[in-house]
C-alpha cells in the first residue's frame, strides 16, 4: 500500500518591500512521503520570494515536484502554458539545472543544507555559461529553524526587505538570508 501525502495548510500575508509587494495567500500544501518538513518550508519560502505581483503573465504555483521528475516544485506558466519561471530547492544535478533553463524564461534554485557547499563546488564550473540561472544557498541552521515552524494549520507573516525574509508566526519568529551563488 503506498502512502499518502500529508495536507498541510498555510495563510500567508506577504510584505515584500523589495519588490513592492503585498498581498495574502491561501495555501495547501502536500507533504510527499519521502520529503521532510524542513524541505516543504523551504518551498514555502520560495512561493513567497517569487510569487508575481499579478496574475498578467500566470501565477505561480506548486508543481508535482518529487513526485514527477519533468515539473520543478513551483513553476508560473503563462496564461498561453509557456514555462515562466522553474523554480526548484535541494541539490539538482547540472543535467536538470541546464534543462530547466533551456525550457524557462527563468530557472531558480534553493539549495539548503550542511552539504549545500560541497555540491555546489561539484556543479558550478558546469554551469557557468548557462543563462537565466539563478542558484541560492540557505544555511543550514535557517532552513531547520524554518522546519520548527512547519504545522498542519499555520498562519504566517513573511516580511522581505533589504534581502533578509522574516517570517512570524503566532509562537516565533525566523529571519533567513538566501546567499546567491549563481546569478544570470
Amino acid at each position: 500500500m503506498a502512502l499518502k501525502s500529508t495536507i498541510y495548510k498555510a495563510q500567508l500575508q506577504i510584505a515584500d518591500m523589495d519588490r513592492g509587494i503585498y498581498a495574502d495567500h491561501a495555501l495547501t500544501l502536500a507533504l510527499h512521503p519521502s520529503e521532510t518538513e524542513e524541505r516543504m518550508m523551504v518551498r514555502l519560502l520560495a512561493f513567497a520570494l517569487f510569487a508575481p505581483k499579478d496574475d498578467h503573465h500566470g501565477k505561480l504555483e506548486f508543481a508535482r515536484g518529487l513526485s514527477d521528475t519533468d515539473e520543478p516544485d513551483l513553476w508560473q506558466l503563462d496564461l498561453t502554458g509557456a514555462l515562466v519561471h522553474w523554480i526548484e530547492v535541494g541539490h539538482p544535478d547540472e543535467r536538470r539545472m541546464q534543462r530547466a533553463a533551456s525550457r524557462a524564461e527563468r530557472a531558480t534554485f534553493i539549495a539548503y543544507s550542511a552539504s549545500s557547499l560541497v555540491w555546489w563546488a561539484g556543479v558550478k564550473n558546469k554551469l557557468s555559461r548557462t543563462a537565466r540561472l539563478s542558484v541560492f544557498q540557505l544555511p543550514a541552521e535557517q532552513s531547520q529553524a524554518l522546519a520548527a515552524l512547519a504545522k498542519r494549520s499555520m498562519q504566517l507573516q513573511i516580511s522581505v526587505q533589504d534581502g533578509s525574509v522574516w517570517f512570524n508566526a503566532a509562537d516565533a519568529n525566523v529571519e533567513v538570508t538566501l546567499q546567491p551563488l549563481l546569478s544570470s
